[in-house]
């Protein structure tokens, strides 16, 4: 009887676990999402930075806001993906900033301001909006004049990892990202490799 009831019923269970939708990502006390590969730090960019080179990672400073629609999809669907997650972990120091949040910052040029300031000084509209930086970053200029790249919403699982190498190997110093993302997409490589989006 065991085998004929509970077997089924187990296999069916087992089966509902696959095909389960994505966890939701953790929500912090701010509303905002919450991963493991994000750092907390007084968010002063110049000792965010140095602390990421010293890590041998590239900074990323991402702005997000509680409710965020498109912030939930791609800590749900794009983040957890096996590749873009270890690239997050292994390759990047990423700070997060709350569009509409009241801590200080301190900016690349010194300028410290309150998070929500902060976003309009670098004409921040959508979230989640991602900078990154080169290795080396001038003193007397504000973020968003010396990022490498930044990606302005969501993007899709291929587009997203295809950002993060586009960054990390600073192919940006001999290409422009639509080009590096077309020849990936185009040779069926990275993501879309496996049949991916």
């Amino acid at each position: 009887m065991f085998k004929t009831v509970f077997k089924p019923a187990i296999a069916a269970l087992a089966a509902l676990t696959l095909w389960a939708p994505a966890q939701a990502a953790e929500i912090g006390d701010d509303g905002l999402h919450k991963a493991d590969w994000m750092h907390e730090t007084f968010l002063d960019l110049r000792e965010d930075h140095a602390d990421a080179t010293a890590q041998g990672k590239r900074l990323a400073v991402m702005i997000e806001q509680r409710g965020c629609i498109y912030c939930t999809q791609m800590h749900e669907e794009v983040y957890p993906i096996p590749e873009i997650d270890a690239l997050l972990h292994e390759e990047f120091y990423v700070v997060q900033i709350n569009m509409f949040g009241d801590l200080e910052v301190t900016d690349f040029d010194g300028e410290a301001l309150p998070e929500k300031r902060m976003v309009r000084k670098w004409g921040a509209m959508y979230t989640p909006t991602i900078y990154f930086f080169p290795e080396g970053v001038p003193d007397a200029a504000p973020a968003n004049r010396v990022a490498a790249a930044y990606v302005p919403g969501a993007l899709s699982p291929g587009m997203f990892h295809n950002m993060l190498t586009f960054v990390r190997d600073e192919v940006y110093e001999e290409e422009n990202f639509q080009k590096y993302h077309a020849r990936i997409f185009n040779a069926g490589e990275g993501l879309y490799a496996e049949g991916g989006e």
